[in-house]
């Protein structure tokens, strides 16, 4: 499994910015928590790849910073040897998933991108909880989406995801 530091040296390596590098720390350790506390209440998540998979997940940023970033840290990773479970991770990440119809529509490649194991679920939730390398409340981000008109239905989507990952701890 990739460590911390090749995680970071990655990000550096492949010429992320310094303020993207710390948003990665900052959902990393945000989710790294959320893993704790779901694996102490007997669901079975893999804190490891949580931390890996949060801290990359933003790897394609080094290339765009649209939606894109998903697909284009996906290719890099397989690119560079990373783990394909992390890899599936960085993929996954966006909000709380893209179908197939709404990756044609954004331009992505055809394909499903909704987090399905817990440990992808996981990071695209901390994700959203974290605004540059600030945590803010899923009603804040929420609140975010539909100042930028974000259809209502992907704000719910993003919602269940929360309800679904706060549940874990319980």
């Amino acid at each position: 499994m990739t460590t911390r530091i090749q995680a970071i040296k990655l990000l550096e390596e492949v010429g992320c910015a310094p303020n993207v590098i710390e948003h990665c720390k900052e959902v990393a350790s945000l989710a790294v928590e959320i893993a704790a506390k779901a694996k102490a209440a007997g669901n079975n998540v893999n804190p490891e790849l949580v931390e890996i998979g949060a801290l990359l997940h933003d790897l394609g940023r080094c290339r765009t910073h649209g939606i894109s970033h998903a697909v284009e840290g996906f290719k890099l990773a397989q690119s560079k040897g990373v783990e394909p479970e992390v890899a599936e991770i960085i993929k996954r990440h966006i909000g709380a998933g893209v179908s197939k119809e709404e990756a044609k529509e954004l331009g992505l490649p055809e394909d499903d991108y909704f987090p399905r194991r817990l440990e992808e679920k996981i990071v695209a939730h901390a994700d959203n909880l974290v605004k540059g390398t600030k945590r803010i409340t899923i009603n804040k981000r929420l609140e975010l989406m539909n100042k930028r008109n974000i259809s209502e239905h992907v704000v719910q989507r993003v919602k269940k995801l929360a309800e679904e990952v706060e549940g874990l701890s319980r």
